[in-house]
C-alpha cells in the first residue's frame, strides 16, 4: 500500500506539501496540487486508509500515546493532561505504541477513534502523523516536530538541560565525563547528547571515547550499560545519564561493585522524577516541568478543536536540581 512518502517522492515535493494539497490547503499552487493528485492516483494512494470515507462523530475522548505505559516519568505528565480533559468533559485514553504499525495506537490515529491525540512515542512514524492530522483531528507531539498545520509540537529544552548538567560537572572539577543514553535515532536522545557534547567541546574536553548510546531509557538499561562501563576498567569521574531511571539503575550497579557515589564517581540524571530525591545518595538531576507540559498539551489540543489559532511550537525551560550525587574534585 502506497504511503504519503511515496506520493511526495513521485511528485518531487515534501511530505508536508502533499498533506496540504490533499487537504485542499491554499498554500499549494494549482500546478503543484495537480502534480500531487496525479501521483496519488497513479500510486493508488488512499488518504487516511479506509477510514477516510467514514462519517466521523465526536467520541469526547482524547488519546495519549506513549512508547511504553510503564515508568515513573509519565505520572505527572498524565496528571496535567487528565485534569484539563476532565474539565472539558472529555475522557482520556492512554495506549502504548508497542507493535508500531500494527499497534492499537496507530489504529486510533488512522481510524480516528478519538477526537485528537497527544503523542509521546518515537516509533509512530512521520507518515502516520501526517496522514492522520487534520482540522477535525489535531495532534500534539511531545519532543518531536512534524511540519503540518494541524500538528503542534511541545518540547522541553533538552539540549540546554544537558549542557547545564555537563557544565555543572565541569565546574565541580570533572574532566573525564561519560554519557549513557538511549536509542541513537530518538530525537530526545539527539537533543540531550548534543547538549552534553557542546559543553565538553566548549571546555576542550574529549567526548568521543566516552559516549555510550543504545537500548532504552529505563532502569535495567542504565544498570546493564553501567556494568559494561565498569568492565572496561577505566572509570570516568563523572557520568551523565539520559534520564533519572537510567541513573538509578547505574547507581545500583556501582553499589554492587563497591564503587561509591559520589566519592568514587559522580552521577547526574535528567527529569527529576519523584524517586530521585529518595534514593541514596539523592540524585542531582535536571528538572523538566512534567505536569505543566501535560496541561499545556491538552489545553492546546482543545483550542484547536474549538477552532482557535495556536502556535505550532512551544518550549519549556529546564532547571538544575543539585542534591548529593555529585562531589567536587580537586583540580
Amino acid at each position: 500500500m502506497a504511503t504519503i512518502k511515496d506520493v511526495a517522492k513521485m511528485a518531487g515535493v515534501s511530505i508536508s506539501t502533499v498533506s496540504y494539497a490533499l487537504n485542499n490547503n491554499t498554500k499549494v499552487s494549482k500546478p503543484t496540487k495537480q502534480k500531487i493528485l496525479e501521483a496519488a492516483r497513479e500510486l493508488n494512494y488512499q488518504k487516511n486508509g479506509i477510514a477516510s470515507d467514514l462519517k466521523r462523530n465526536s467520541t469526547r475522548t482524547i488519546a495519549l500515546i506513549v512508547t511504553d505505559l510503564a515508568g515513573p516519568h509519565y505520572s505527572e505528565l498524565v496528571k496535567g493532561i487528565q485534569e484539563v480533559t476532565l474539565s472539558k468533559g472529555y475522557d482520556l485514553l492512554a495506549c502504548s505504541s508497542m507493535g508500531e504499525g500494527s499497534s492499537t495506537a496507530v489504529k486510533f490515529l488512522m481510524e480516528k477513534r478519538v477526537d485528537g491525540a497527544i503523542v509521546l512515542a518515537y516509533n509512530i512514524s512521520e507518515d502516520i502523523i501526517m496522514q492522520s492530522a487534520r482540522k477535525e483531528f489535531p495532534i500534539v507531539l511531545l519532543d518531536r516536530r512534524v511540519d503540518n498545520e494541524y500538528v503542534v509540537s511541545i518540547e522541553v529544552d533538552n539540549e540546554d538541560g544537558c549542557s547545564m548538567a555537563a557544565e555543572y560537572l565541569i565546574e565541580q572539577g570533572h574532566r573525564d565525563i561519560a554519557y549513557i543514553g538511549g536509542k541513537a535515532l530518538d530525537r530526545l536522545h539527539t537533543m540531550r547528547v548534543n547538549g552534553y557534547e557542546s559543553a565538553l567541546r566548549k571546555h576542550g574536553l574529549d567526548w568521543n571515547g566516552q559516549l555510550h548510546q543504545f537500548g532504552v531509557f529505563n532502569r535495567d538499561n542504565g544498570y546493564s550499560m553501567t556494568k559494561m562501563l565498569i568492565a572496561q576498567g577505566k572509570l570516568p569521574t563523572g557520568i551523565m545519564y539520559a534520564n533519572d531511571e537510567m541513573a538509578i539503575g547505574g547507581m545500583k550497579a556501582f553499589k554492587e561493585h563497591g564503587i561509591k557515589v559520589p566519592s568514587d564517581v559522580s552521577v547526574i540524571g535528567f527529569d527529576d522524577i519523584e524517586l530521585a530525591q529518595y534514593v541514596r545518595p539523592s540524585l542531582t538531576t535536571v528538572m523538566q516541568p512534567k505536569y505543566e507540559r501535560g496541561a499545556l498539551a491538552a489545553h492546546v489540543l482543545f483550542q484547536v478543536l474549538e477552532g482557535k489559532e495556536v502556535d505550532q511550537f512551544y518550549k519549556f525551560p529546564t532547571q538544575l536540581v543539585i542534591r548529593d550525587s555529585v562531589q567536587k574534585r580537586d583540580e
